[in-house]
């Protein structure tokens, strides 16, 4: 199905998983929460973070291992370890699968995918990937690293973003912070913690109208991509 005949592919998205989970914990957890009316509209990609968990995971005794870390911290969360590989890592990734419409985010996997944006913006990261078009970010909050900060939030994140805000997240104020960063934040509010949420109605509503605005953008560059096409085929001719 192609442009041609009006129909948008399915958005894609890199999804990054939770600390000391895994891509197929992440698949899991959203597969079984959410519906078939969402699921059947988005390609989610699921890796696996670069390295093995360095302690106990939150998810032992409910989702078996091995278990995987984006990148290490302090217990103040200010200092960074194998950061820099983290974003190499994602990066490969994203030439390796991509294109990507976009990253989802959870937990820490959500904290890295609402600061890339602004981190590939200063040219700190992906500078060899397209840019970042879409967030959807689930218990996210803002990067602590003093420096990281400053190259992720300088400026405001621009591209589309849904948000999904636990009213019991321990996270919750720190996703209302990152919201402060983003230009036209979706909201989608639940009643449970640090979590995937299903949704009720109106949250519903929200996931679908999100997808159709990015589907829409997509038959957008797909009907640039063949009018080039055709004055490239026109002026060979």
């Amino acid at each position: 199905m192609g442009s041609e005949a009006g129909i948008a592919r399915k958005p894609r998205f890199l999804g990054l998983h939770g600390f000391r989970t895994s891509g197929a914990i992440l698949k899991t957890q959203i597969e079984t929460k959410w519906p078939k009316s969402v699921l059947e509209k988005i390609d989610i990609v699921y890796p696996d973070a670069p390295f093995p968990a360095e302690g106990k995971s939150d998810v032992e005794g409910i989702f078996d291992p091995p278990y995987y870390e984006w990148f290490q911290f302090n217990k103040e969360f200010t200092t960074y370890t194998n950061f820099d590989e983290c974003l190499a890592y994602i990066e490969d990734i994203i030439i390796k699968q991509g294109p990507f419409d976009g990253l989802l985010g959870f937990s820490q996997g959500a904290i890295l995918s609402g600061g890339l944006p602004g981190l590939q913006a200063k040219g700190m990261a992906l500078t060899k990937v397209p840019q970042i078009k879409n967030l959807i970010i689930i218990g996210g909050a803002k990067f602590k690293n003093v420096t990281v900060a400053e190259n992720a939030y300088s400026s405001p994140i621009d591209c589309p973003s849904l948000h999904f805000l636990g009213e019991n997240d321990f996270l919750k104020p720190y996703g209302l912070e990152l919201l402060e960063s983003c230009v036209d934040p979706v909201v989608i509010h639940h009643p449970k913690g640090h979590t995937i949420p299903r949704f009720d109605e109106s949250g519903l509503e929200m996931m679908l109208s999100f997808l159709k605005r990015v589907e829409k953008d997509i038959l957008s560059e797909q009907e640039k991509d063949l009018c080039y096409k055709a004055e490239e085929n026109a002026v060979e001719a």
